[in-house]
């Protein structure tokens, strides 16, 4: 987790036999969404669980596992809302995450349903500055399966992983990731993974677009965190090669940066914002990068959000204000009716309990 949230402190505990002491916690959370320009697809307002899930782990011992269940919402600026009963079904199902972990001094080895190396966000809504994830992350894939190794080398810390990519059930991406911690306040992270072979299998699930998982991204992030301030600019590029054999006839490409910005005032409350921009390689008669960019071949968006956050032990409120502006779209793949509007703003607020 990021800023500005924090679960209960300390957790939980119970003595589990064998396994020894687990750590129990938990999210207990509901949110309401207004907006206008909505998509077609969309309407103007909702009201939904963002999330009801369960959090199970063990983090001492050379053998130690993370256990994550439950319900849970995906918002992201710019893009059609989608219920929870049907995040549930069409992305990472009741157990999104959950892995083994072997440890060994500063080496350890991961092995099950991971976090993604790639990007400056996480998945759910409680993890992150922001309610909803934005235009960059919706690039990017969130959960994927495999097997992960990492160790520490005084201030540099080294990932691999072998794993699906969008969670493809197709065991062919590597990820990569470089950290240098110049000090307690400041790292520098050098990301990356692709597709090392390809993936003819047609997607059944929301969470595995087909060009995506054949491409790559590449991300260089700086963090910066001290008292109460937390500070992440980061770059991001993604690219699906030309492959005839996939039917992919033209390569295809997005670059894009965002700054991610949280400030921790008294009393529980915070305030974070976040610019973003990015852009679409392509042209008009180029058919790949219309799923590269839901706005349509060069096209290019800015989003800002921002979202003030008030939390008291347990409980916490907070809200976003987002807006997105598409730029030189496709007629029809924009906002509005017919996809004919260039901006969409919207307003969400959720609130819950953590414990």
């Amino acid at each position: 987790m990021t800023a500005p949230l924090s679960t209960a402190a300390p957790p939980h505990t119970f003595s589990a036999g064998p396994f020894g002491t687990v750590a129990i916690t938990g999210i207990l959370s509901g949110m309401g969404v207004v907006q206008n320009n909505w998509l077609p697809s969309d309407k103007s307002t909702h009201w939904d669980v963002s999330n009801a899930q369960i959090f199970l782990q063990k983090t001492t011992g050379w053998f130690q596992f993370y256990l994550q269940g439950g319900a849970y919402n995906l918002p992201s600026v710019g893009t059609a809302f989608l219920k929870t009963t049907d995040t549930l079904t069409g992305f990472y199902g009741p157990f999104p995450q959950g892995y083994l972990k072997l440890v060994k001094g500063n080496l350890n080895v991961e092995v099950g349903a991971l976090p993604t190396l790639i990007g400056a966000e996480y998945t759910y809504t409680f993890e992150n500055m922001n309610v909803e994830r934005g235009i960059l992350w919706n690039q990017e894939n969130a959960v994927n399966r495999g097997i992960q190794v990492s160790d520490t080398f005084k201030k540099l810390s080294l990932t691999v992983s072998w794993n699906d990519g969008f969670y493809s059930n197709v065991y062919n991406w590597i990820s990569g990731s470089a950290a240098y911690a110049f000090n307690s306040a400041n790292t520098l992270s050098l990301v990356a993974m692709g597709n090392a072979g390809q993936t003819t299998t047609v997607p059944t699930n929301i969470a595995t677009p087909f060009l995506q998982n054949n491409g790559q991204i590449y991300n260089v992030l700086y963090t910066y965190s001290h008292e109460s301030w937390t500070l992440t600019p980061y770059w991001q590029y993604t690219r699906v090669p030309a492959n005839a054999s996939l039917g992919i006839l033209e390569k295809g490409s997005t670059n894009g940066g965002a700054l991610l910005l949280n400030y921790n005032f008294k009393h529980g409350i915070s305030l974070a914002v976040r610019p973003e921009y990015i852009t679409s390689s392509g042209s008009t008669t180029d058919l790949l990068n219309l799923t590269l960019l839901s706005y349509g071949p060069g096209s290019n968006a800015f989003a800002f959000t921002v979202t003030p956050t008030y939390q008291k032990a347990g409980f916490f409120l907070r809200g976003d204000l987002s807006v997105v502006y598409a730029r030189s779209f496709t007629p029809g793949l924009a906002f509005g009716p017919i996809g004919l509007k260039s901006k969409q703003t919207r307003g969400l607020v959720e609130a819950g309990f953590m414990f």
